[in-house]
């Protein structure tokens, strides 16, 4: 009968961690030490507008991780906790009290970044995703009525100057800005036979030319010395591997090479 010692159930076992195996242990249990290493999650609005008119409906997306068997969701509003727990969270006919910052977390992700809903009264709205754009990008801006009510001749304004017409209403694309596209915006159009203007909206767009920070520039300090650690760590680890090998390769040897002496006790001599 074989006997399987300690000694090689040991190795067999010890066989099976590879230097690479051992380094996603120490990771794994580095981050779960450290939520500040984890992903933030996102929240994202569909439609994609940040300013709404009273009664729109708007659905709040997050995007983040989640542990298996834990889909539920954190959402905030202004600070508070709100009690859906959905990945969406949805607003069916908004209110001016809905006005605010929404952020949401999975299990698995950081608080996200704040995201800010305007809610406005009113008979035409301009909307646009964002304020702030970078030159190059595409800017979007859509001239929207109460109740999505039919609106004609509209005339999108750029610091009291006409910038767009449509006989009919249109969104307004400007496929790359520049920075002649900086400054305020509003919308004109006729609501039956009422002529009717949106309130302004500042468009602010900035130079990609500017010198970049040092804090983009650079690496968080945490993140730095998290490489430096996981570095030396596995360093350590795969010569630690090695070594174990070598020194377990040599005890079986010398276990398979062993004699064992059977002696007489004194007494049964």
């Amino acid at each position: 009968m074989s006997v399987v010692t300690p000694l090689a159930q040991y190795s067999s076992m010890w066989q099976l961690l590879s230097p690479t195996t051992l380094l996603l242990l120490v990771s794994a249990g580095m981050q779960a030490g450290s939520p500040a290493d984890l992903p933030k999650a996102v929240v994202l609005l569909d439609p994609p507008w940040v300013r709404v008119l009273e009664e729109d409906y708007v659905t709040l997306k997050c995007q983040g991780t989640y542990p298996p068997g834990n889909s539920s969701t954190q959402w905030l509003h202004n600070g508070s906790l709100i009690s859906s727990q959905a990945s969406s969270y949805s607003i069916k006919s908004a209110r001016v009290e809905d006005s605010g910052e929404y952020r949401c977390q999975t299990g698995l992700t950081m608080l996200s970044d704040p995201v800010l809903l305007e809610v406005h009264i009113g008979w035409l709205l301009l909307q646009t995703t964002q304020w702030v754009f970078q030159e190059g990008d595409p800017i979007w801006l859509r001239c929207h009525s109460w109740k999505n009510r039919p609106v004609q001749k509209v005339t999108y304004l750029q610091d009291g100057k006409g910038k767009k017409y449509f006989h009919q209403n249109s969104d307004f694309h400007i496929q790359k800005a520049t920075s002649s596209d900086n400054g305020s915006y509003f919308c004109r159009g006729l609501i039956g036979n009422n002529n009717k203007s949106s309130e302004t909206v500042s468009i602010i767009i900035r130079d990609n030319s500017a010198s970049p920070s040092i804090s983009s520039v650079f690496l968080p300090w945490h993140q730095i010395i998290f490489c430096l650690v996981m570095g030396v760590l596995f360093a350590a680890d795969t010569g630690l591997y090695y070594s174990m090998q070598r020194n377990l390769r040599s005890s079986m040897e010398n276990w398979k090479d062993h004699k064992f002496q059977w002696n007489r006790d004194p007494q049964d001599k």
